[in-house]
């Protein structure tokens, strides 16, 4: 019995050293090595057989206190190396608030996408909602739907990408218009809507056209919608844009769509009306198209003229993007240069 309990003691004083390392794999060794299953804890336990029974309690709980220290030993030792390594990663990972911040590069929204958000919230607050519409439209609601002859110039192929026969990539938005009022009705009024979207024309690419540009048309259908309600929405809108001292002007023209139809004409704002090299020496600057709804468009989509009429106006993106910016050449939107889209990040 004594000899056994001789060899514990020394089993105990001998852990007890080795516990005393700065590395946790060889810590964990030597917990392995002395409470492990192979261990010499568990060689010395064998000989309890050999033991006279009133020996065996007394030796057994030698061995739970052997192993009880050791355990201990092991997981203070455990602890206190992890809060050591915890402090020194701390250390090395101290932070100098002192330096400066690292700059962040940011995008920002691109000038033609700001114009269409803008406009967009600017008929949103008139109670108009946005729609979209195929890019690839058909010649029955590009053309047909909206009173274009068969004859129309646009029709041709040298002014418009066809697909194939009956297919192109529309000239404007206004089929959004027609595939809105085929689908809504009178039982649905007040109809009013903004579709803004990409558009596509065969035409030279030059510092003031593009083949393919950005269009945006509002439209509205309702009782008793007259031209006087078509200039207040346009005097609003050209103000929003440009200035809150701006004026229009409406001048007649043609479009198979509308009837009558007028050219609006916002005064300049570099001289104020008195003329100079942006308007050409007029005062004014052309800015958009519209008209009240041509008839022939509300019948064939099913709407009463006698009961209801309504307005659209259409403008170009780009256009109103390079009056209000004081930008030159319409192709500085598309060729990605930074320099040029960094001058309007908000």
């Amino acid at each position: 019995m004594s000899e056994q309990n001789t060899v514990l003691e020394q089993l105990l004083a001998q852990a007890l050293t080795e516990v005393k390392t700065d590395d946790l794999k060889t810590l964990n060794d030597v917990r392995v090595k002395y409470l492990g299953k192979k261990g010499p804890i568990q060689e010395a336990m064998k000989a309890m057989k050999d033991l006279a029974p009133e020996e065996r309690k007394a030796f057994g709980q030698l061995v739970n206190t052997v192993k009880s220290e050791i355990a201990e030993a092991v997981e203070a030792q455990t602890t206190a190396l992890e809060q050591a390594a915890i402090v020194q990663r701390l250390a090395n990972e101290t932070i100098d608030i002192t330096l400066p911040a690292r700059h962040l590069h940011t995008g920002g929204v691109h000038p033609l996408q700001q114009v269409v958000d803008d406009i967009t919230q600017f008929f949103r607050s008139m109670g108009y909602e946005a729609a979209e519409g195929p890019e690839v439209e058909t010649d029955f609601y590009n053309f047909e739907m909206l009173n274009l002859p068969h004859d129309h110039p646009a029709r041709d192929m040298q002014d418009s990408f066809y697909v194939d026969p009956h297919r192109l990539l529309r000239t404007h938005t206004s089929g959004v218009q027609a595939r809105t009022f085929e689908a809504r009705g009178e039982d649905q009024l007040p109809i009013k809507v903004i579709c803004p979207g990409k558009v596509y024309r065969r035409d030279d690419d030059d510092a003031t056209h593009s083949h393919q540009f950005m269009q945006i048309e509002a439209f509205i259908v309702d009782e008793n919608v007259s031209m006087a309600n078509l200039k207040g929405t346009l005097q609003a809108l050209a103000r929003h844009l440009f200035g809150s001292d701006r004026e229009i002007r409406l001048r007649p023209s043609f479009f198979p769509f509308t009837e009558p139809s007028v050219e609006v004409d916002v005064s300049c704002a570099k001289c104020n009306g008195t003329g100079c090299n942006v308007c050409k020496q007029t005062g004014w600057i052309e800015i958009l198209g519209a008209g009240l709804i041509h008839p022939n468009v509300l019948t064939m989509t099913g709407f009463d003229t006698e009961k209801v009429s309504g307005f659209a106006l259409g403008m170009g993106v780009e256009r109103i993007a390079m009056l209000k910016y004081g930008i030159e050449d319409i192709r500085h939107f598309y060729v990605n240069d930074v320099r040029f889209l960094q001058q309007f990040k908000r």
